[in-house]
């Protein structure tokens, strides 16, 4: 793979020795273990909502970062006709190739790989996709810009783009990225970031629980219905996620409509912390 900007020119682990890069992977790891049915039901259905399809038959899908692989699994149980998978961090990679073994071992239509975002000439090889689909991933690369191009390029002649980026919040989150540097400087602060968050993340919703006048878990159950995912996991992520960039909705509706796309969908965090969701159509040729 030839390097294309500054980060891609150096390697995973010594972006995470230095504390540049959080271990995505790891996190990931720790989530099949709770990974069932139910959750991947879930995350069919989100799929479903969002592209506006009832299924992928016929389809070719490239999950850009593919973490755990759920989103994978979820595109080959949905039908599509082909789905390649790739991920920066050898973790991630590791998780998607264990989706791919329990579900669809030694299914020719699902492909797995390490491979950065970042890298055009990668990218260009693996051709153009019917979807290209990139949840949350593409403002942890370092160079989101250059990253949201390269997807862009992914995406065949009236085919769909499915993305998550951070919402900007200006000043909280440039004290986010502050905590988040905190958190993968060593292993001290690392848990003096949990120590003081986890209880935080959890008082507040149980505060909310208390006005609503609704069961605490209640909150935990429908944050599984969210795209099959789960509260805790993503906590670890949101607290040590970096590289960590963010972007106002405008600037990516800006972005892609410059580049021929017209926005299909939009789902947003309502301005606040969390990532805004777009579905983009590429103009016909």
């Amino acid at each position: 793979m030839t390097p294309a900007t500054p980060e891609s020119t150096t390697s995973f682990e010594q972006q995470v020795a230095t504390g540049e890069r959080f271990e995505f992977g790891r996190n990931w790891a720790r989530f099949l273990s709770v990974l069932d049915d139910e959750r991947i039901a879930e995350a069919e259905k989100s799929l479903r909502a969002m592209l506006g399809m009832e299924d992928l038959r016929g389809r070719t899908f490239l999950d850009i970062g593919s973490g755990s692989g759920l989103f994978s699994l979820a595109a080959m149980r949905l039908g599509a006709a082909r789905v390649h998978s790739f991920d920066f961090d050898p973790n991630s990679v590791g998780c998607t190739q264990e989706l791919r073994r329990r579900y669809f071992r030694d299914d020719p239509r699902w492909t797995v790989e390490r491979g950065n975002a970042l890298d055009p000439r990668y990218l260009e090889s693996l051709g153009t996709f019917d979807i290209v689909y990139s949840w949350g991933v593409l403002h942890h690369t370092g160079h989101m810009w250059p990253a949201l191009e390269n997807a862009a390029g992914r995406v065949a002649p009236g085919g769909t783009l499915f993305i998550a980026i951070y919402n900007d919040q200006g000043c909280v989150s440039r004290l986010w990225h502050r905590v988040k540097v905190l958190y993968n400087r060593n292993a001290l602060t690392r848990a003096m970031v949990i120590a003081a968050y986890f209880p935080y993340f959890a008082l507040s919703g149980l505060a909310v629980d208390v006005l609503k006048r609704q069961n605490p878990a209640t909150r935990y159950r429908e944050y599984k219905t969210a795209r099959g995912m789960s509260k805790v996991h993503d906590w670890y992520d949101w607290l040590g996620g970096l590289p960590f960039e963010v972007a106002r909705p405008e600037q990516i509706f800006d972005f892609y409509r410059d580049r021929g796309f017209e926005l299909a969908r939009l789902r947003t965090c309502g301005g606040g912390l969390g990532c805004n969701e777009f579905v983009f159509r590429r103009k016909a040729i």
